[in-house]
């Protein structure tokens, strides 16, 4: 058996691949974000004997790559703070320690699957969060700076997508929202906005609106306040890099929600754009169900919830005319998601 930790970093990835005794079976690597897909296929066979299992771990605070690697049909488990040692301010456990986790104590670590997603086994944690952030979510709303959807007496609507930039989906993406002459808003990671700064002008260039979305993915849960904000203000100085200018937006990872993230965006921070229809293609669900789901449950002022980035996008990208196709045969326009929050409030 193998252990592979992927830790995250403020460029990228860091790899340790150890074998059962504890000794490293390969050198310590470094993949840069734009890389996931070579990193795939490199932990899929690296340095194994034929029949040889590898256990891949990663943190909760690294939602980017497990959508990617269950695709692939590997192995990968989530390692919780509470079995880990303490994190820096910005940037993940090392490596080691995670691969070292999963070989002393795979029990403590939960399974990933593409259905359950990188909070698999954590809804009591998820719901909690929410409850307590009641108030604060409230407070956001009343100032206008938290919204789910827009004005229902308006024929519009907006297709949002989540986790990008992705060098292959996002470019599918937006071929095919050029092709129907739709304007979406896509909700990038911090560490793909460094990485891919081309891909992220393409977005703009095309006349798409961009929001924040953490650095790394995280569950917000285990994250401190402290923590939160540098996700945020990293995140939102990359876009500066890339484009010029900070999003105004923010989706939090899942949409979970803690009060101490909450009163981050307090009081001049980006506005909190959650959704109101979640198409489910994370889950992998065929193009046809995603359609559907969408189509069932659209109406207007909708903020539909897709995905570009973070995983295996193809039935996104099959699902995405038929759901364009769809919403346009009940005449609602499509637009940014800023602009159905200026209508909401």
């Amino acid at each position: 058996m193998l252990y592979a930790g992927i830790a995250w970093t403020a460029d990228g990835y860091d790899v340790e691949l150890i074998d059962a005794g504890g000794d490293r079976a390969l050198p310590p690597t470094r993949w840069g974000a734009e890389r996931v897909p070579e990193l795939t296929r490199w932990l899929g066979g690296a340095g194994r004997e034929p029949g040889l299992p590898c256990v891949i771990v990663v943190e909760s605070t690294n939602g980017l790559v497990d959508g990617v690697l269950t695709a692939a049909g590997l192995d990968v488990y989530r390692a919780d703070p509470w079995v880990l040692p303490e994190r820096p301010a910005f940037g993940s456990v090392s490596a080691r320690a995670l691969a070292d986790r999963a070989r002393t104590d795979l029990a403590s670590l939960s399974p990933l699957t593409a259905e359950g997603g990188g909070q698999s086994g954590r809804d009591d944690d998820y719901h909690d969060g929410i409850r307590r952030s009641a108030s604060v979510e409230s407070a956001l709303t009343l100032a206008g700076r938290c919204f789910r959807h827009g004005a229902r007496d308006r024929q519009e609507i907006a297709l949002t997508f989540d986790d990008g930039p992705d060098p292959v989906f996002t470019r599918q993406v937006l071929d095919i929202l050029d092709r129907y002459g739709v304007r979406a808003t896509f909700f990038c990671v911090g560490l793909h906005v460094n990485a891919l700064p081309d891909e992220v002008r393409r977005i703009t260039d095309a006349g798409h609106d961009i929001g924040n979305h953490t650095w790394s993915h995280p569950f917000l849960p285990d994250l401190t306040a402290t923590q939160f904000r540098l996700q945020i203000e990293r995140t939102s100085a990359a876009f500066e890099r890339s484009v010029g200018e900070a999003p105004t937006l923010f989706r939090p990872p899942y949409g979970a929600r803690t009060p101490e993230a909450l009163g981050e965006l307090l009081p001049d921070g980006p506005a909190l754009a959650l959704w109101d229809v979640d198409s489910w293609d994370w889950a992998r669900p065929g193009p046809e169900k995603i359609t559907k789901t969408v189509l069932d449950h659209a109406r207007p002022g909708s903020m539909i919830l897709m995905h570009d980035g973070g995983g295996d996008r193809r039935e996104t990208v099959r699902a995405l005319p038929a759901v364009i196709e769809g919403l346009l045969e009940r005449d609602l326009r499509f637009v940014p998601a800023g602009e159905l929050r200026a209508m909401a409030m």
